[in-house]
């Protein structure tokens, strides 16, 4: 299984940027029953979880992010996406995609997310 992160970029404050993170291998059935999630890690702090998508079809989200990040995926597409609006110069990350199925966890290799003020 791998997965491939992708949409990240350089956008100034205000604007918007939407992540893709396209799963490859994973049978339909493992992709709709995991749990989807982004988490970011900015210079010189810990990985946070910035949102997830729970197998039920929940979603939480980093405090910091709520009303202007939202998850979702493509079941068709096997693919988890995040809509990031309203981005200020703290969004400023390298963002990871993860699935989490049981006891097998998926990590994207991270696409970096830079916000100007």
């Amino acid at each position: 299984v791998q997965l491939q992160a992708s949409g990240g970029g350089s956008v100034q404050a205000g604007g918007s940027l939407k992540l893709s993170c396209k799963t490859s291998g994973m049978i339909l059935s493992t992709f709709t029953g995991s749990r989807k999630a982004w988490y970011r890690q900015a210079p010189g702090s810990q990985r946070e979880l910035v949102a997830e998508l729970t197998s039920g079809g929940s979603t939480n989200y980093q405090d910091s992010v709520k009303g202007r990040f939202t998850i979702s995926r493509d079941n068709a597409k096997r693919t988890v996406y995040l809509q990031m609006n309203s981005l200020e110069p703290d969004d400023t990350a390298v963002y990871y995609c993860n699935i989490n199925y049981g006891s097998w966890e998926y990590w994207g290799q991270g696409t970096l997310v830079t916000v100007s003020s």
